[in-house]
């Protein structure tokens, strides 16, 4: 979205050509974000402890041995609050997606990136981790600057040293729990208990995924948001002028200044201090309108009520709000656009919520053997050979036995009369449909085959059988 130049404020042809973190020469400029502290620094670090209990919890808790979250991609087996999914069913992910995408634009629309600046993985344990350590083992951003300008020295080495041990230890506790989320915790504790030799995959992903985080929260860090996340660039087209963004009261706040000369007209409330630009972690100046790379992260609101407060002027003159609030004191309202959106992820939701409680747990596929015709079984009968393959959702092995449902005829079972299906596996056996000539009016036919486990029926399914044209 493009940047709001205000009044008195010179144009220049450098004026926002780059991100806030590249300077002219095209190089990075480090950001050293000022320690924040107010009302709302205080609300996020409180939900970020919340946050690193889910994130660190979670993969301790079982529902009926399975646990409540497992998204393991390499054998495509996922489970989502306590029931696991296939790979037949990844048309339900598909709906989950369309419902998530629809969340996206619909919560934008309204709220601007505030996901990004009080959910989002990469802000909470950025700012709400490891930037903490950084000031706890470097000081703040005053100090960080001058002992990077600093000469070498014991302490210097020392501190860095410490920073970075601490930041990977960090990054390996992070990359143990996204493991379990993947494999599962029982396995990840065997990973830990039993020799390497025995899990050299497993710990093999463990180091990868602990440099990966140790990279980008050492070494990348917001260049996440600014340069890999497609959200900023997104929001761009989401965004709208009654969207909630955290924006500067550029009315109250201009002409910047502190002092009344006589031939000047009176200053706005902002004294010009920088402080907001001091404590963003994403360098950019606020007062420059809405910017890619802002994560609403609030600190800047923080950092201006407090020169405010000292000053003993109002609060909000950066805050939460919308471009049409500021621009027409207009307040923040519930557009035709966002209803619109609602009424679709309502609808999603809706067939969402339907296929998981119609969802079975034990799923088939039936298909006529291939190269195969029907076979005429003397004058009166005619039958058709077929396949099935079965998958068990459930936690205990199945006996599953197939019965013709809506037909005068019978199923003839190759092999035993009943399928057997390992717990959380998948089975499948062969089976023969018998029909009287005389109930096979057309060349194709469509039959009905009930699935009944323990006597019974959990799925009927429906398939052609083949036979002469009478």
């Amino acid at each position: 979205m493009s940047e709001i130049k205000h009044v008195n404020e010179p144009l220049t042809e450098s004026f926002r050509d780059r991100i806030a973190t590249v300077d002219e020469s095209g190089k990075r400029k480090w950001i050293y974000a000022q320690k924040p502290s107010g009302r709302f620094y205080t609300i996020r670090t409180v939900l970020s402890v919340l946050y690193f209990m889910i994130f660190f919890g979670l993969p301790f808790v079982y529902i009926n041995g399975r646990p409540l979250f497992l998204f393991n991609i390499p054998n495509a087996k996922f489970i989502l609050f306590g029931k696991i999914f296939w790979p037949q069913d990844f048309f339900i992910f598909g709906i989950t997606m369309i419902t998530f995408v629809f969340f996206i634009i619909l919560f934008t629309a309204a709220f601007g990136r505030l996901f990004c600046g009080w959910a989002c993985p990469q802000t909470n344990f950025m700012e709400m981790m490891f930037r903490k350590v950084e000031y706890l083992v470097l000081g703040d951003a005053p100090k960080q600057r001058m002992l990077k300008n600093s000469a070498w020295t014991t302490e210097k080495i020392a501190r860095y040293t410490s920073k970075h041990i601490l930041f990977y230890l960090l990054s390996f506790i992070i990359a143990n729990f996204f493991l379990a989320y993947i494999i599962g915790m029982h396995e990840l504790e065997k990973i830990i208990t039993e020799p390497v030799t025995e899990h050299f995959v497993g710990f093999s992903s463990l180091l990868v995924f602990s440099a990966v985080f140790y990279a980008v929260y050492a070494f990348f860090r917001e260049q996440a948001c600014t340069v890999v996340c497609p959200y900023g660039r997104l929001q761009s087209v989401l965004l709208d002028k009654n969207s909630m963004i955290v924006a500067y009261d550029y009315k109250r706040g201009e002409p910047r200044g502190n002092t009344k000369k006589p031939h000047e007209e009176t200053p706005g409330d902002c004294i010009d201090c920088h402080l907001c630009v001091k404590v963003c972690p994403t360098g950019i100046d606020i007062r420059n309108g809405v910017q890619m790379e802002c994560v609403g992260c609030t600190a800047c609101i923080d950092a201006c009520n407090s020169i405010m407060d000292k000053l003993g002027r109002p609060n909000g003159l950066i805050r939460y709000a919308s471009e049409n609030s500021i621009a027409k004191g207009e307040p923040l309202y519930y557009t035709t656009r966002m209803k619109l959106y609602t009424g679709l992820c309502a609808l999603v939701l809706t067939v969402l919520s339907v296929l998981l409680m119609t969802r079975k747990d034990v799923d088939a596929t039936i298909m006529r053997t291939p190269g195969q015709l029907y076979q005429e079984r003397g004058k009166d009968s005619v039958s058709n050979l077929y396949n099935i393959k079965m998958v068990n959702k459930t936690m205990k092995p199945e006996q599953v036995s197939i019965q013709l449902e809506d037909r005068n005829g019978k199923v003839e079972m190759v092999g035993k009369p009943r399928i057997s299906v390992e717990k959380e596996g998948q089975g499948g056996g062969s089976f023969f449909v018998v029909l009287p000539r005389s109930r096979i009016q057309n060349r194709k036919t469509e039959i009905r085959l009930g699935l009944y486990v323990g006597g019974e029926k959990t799925v009927t399914m429906k398939t052609n059988f083949l036979g002469p044209a009478n």
